[in-house]
């Protein structure tokens, strides 16, 4: 009996050991072919091209990188910026800058293509400010689109900039444009208005204006301010209750609103206010590759109508006008606190049929910076 004992403790040991023989030759295996692969990485400055191959193959990241916190992104303040660009006010232009800016800066642009639709649903400015704010930041989006309140549809409220300009000048730019186009020579005009006749077309603006034509009536030359009140069904109806809201959407949620008239102040102040999109600027904006690109937008065969027309004008644009004098002075003041001096008249309200200089020069009132318009 002992033996059998024996024997079969024998058996066990003798197999012990011959599992621990072969694990202990793996082992000393592995750690050599660890060293020789050590030593060939050094000696080659790197790791083997196969491993190389093999990271290429399953992709970058590490295990740290896939189960680890991730390193959040540095964003600029503010990174959402939206441009709800008001139509004939330069916005061609400063599409033109954007674009170069966004290369040079590398922010997102978005610019919407579509012209002819500022007032939305509920469910169109649900949908639309989704997909803004989906866009990766930095980002600035720029639409023809009246306010939209991202808040109140519990979303985050970009920033908002803007430029406007003298209403007449803007109605009369506008006017001539839809029946003549510019001198970029598409005859974008007859693709904007193909339905439009030739009564229509070569219609003398002091008869449409003074005969009170729908399209130099109101509430058709109510134009800014609703980009300014919002999607508010009452924010289309001329009146105080549009023109205080706009306002107060102005202080509260716009960075700066700058007027078309002192473009290059407007664009030393977008400069220093969102450096990280508007960073040399002026010297793309001075640039001459830039002006030959930006004389080809100038709207043709713009004239201005009769001092009894101009009269009529501005007496049913008192509400635009109204706005657009407050604006002037909020940036106005912007200047001055940032300590920005230029060359521009500074008037504490603005009249085209009082202001002599603008009298005189006549056609000049969009003479010198017509190019700068955006249908």
């Amino acid at each position: 009996e002992e033996a059998p004992r024996n024997a079969r403790g024998d058996a066990v040991w003798a197999l012990w050991l011959r599992f621990s023989l072969r694990d202990y030759g793996f082992c000393m295996g592995t750690l050599f072919l660890f060293c020789l692969g050590s030593l060939v990485y050094q000696l080659n400055g790197g790791p083997p091209k196969v491993l190389l191959d093999i990271r290429q193959y399953l992709g970058q990241s590490t295990f740290a990188d896939d189960h680890g916190p991730q390193t959040p992104q540095v964003l600029p303040f503010p990174s959402q910026v939206v441009y709800n660009r008001v139509g004939k006010c330069g916005s061609r232009t400063v599409v033109l800058l954007l674009r170069a800016l966004a290369e040079r800066h590398q922010f997102s642009l978005v610019s919407s293509d579509i012209h002819n639709k500022t007032r939305l649903t509920k469910h169109e400015q649900v949908d639309l400010m989704r997909n803004i704010s989906s866009i990766p930041q930095p980002y600035l989006y720029t639409r023809h689109v009246h306010f939209l309140n991202f808040s109140r549809f519990r979303l985050e409220q970009p920033v908002y900039i803007n430029i406007i300009r003298d209403p007449i000048t803007r109605f009369l730019s506008n006017y001539f444009f839809r029946r003549f186009g510019d001198f970029r020579g598409e005859q974008n005009h007859l693709i904007r208005t193909p339905g439009m006749k030739d009564d229509e077309r070569y219609l003398d603006i002091n008869v449409c204006i003074l005969e009170n034509y729908p399209e130099c009536s109101n509430p058709r030359l109510f134009y800014i301010v609703p980009y300014f009140c919002g999607q508010h069904p009452q924010c289309r109806e001329p009146g105080p209750w549009a023109l205080e809201r706009a306002k107060q959407n102005v202080v509260e949620n716009f960075l700066l609103v700058g007027v078309l008239e002192e473009l290059e102040d407007v664009l030393l102040l977008l400069e220093r206010l969102l450096p990280h999109y508007f960073s040399d600027v002026l010297s793309i904006y001075k640039s001459p590759a830039f002006w030959r690109m930006g004389n080809l937008t100038g709207t043709v065969k713009k004239h201005t109508p009769t001092p009894a027309a101009l009269q009529a004008l501005f007496q049913r644009m008192r509400f635009e006008y109204d706005f657009y004098n407050f604006v002037r002075q909020q940036f106005h003041l912007l200047k001055k606190k940032i300590g920005l001096r230029s060359a521009a008249k500074e008037l504490a309200t603005h009249n085209p049929l009082l202001d002599p200089e603008d009298a005189e020069q006549g056609e000049d009132l969009q003479g010198e910076d017509s190019w700068l318009e955006q249908p």
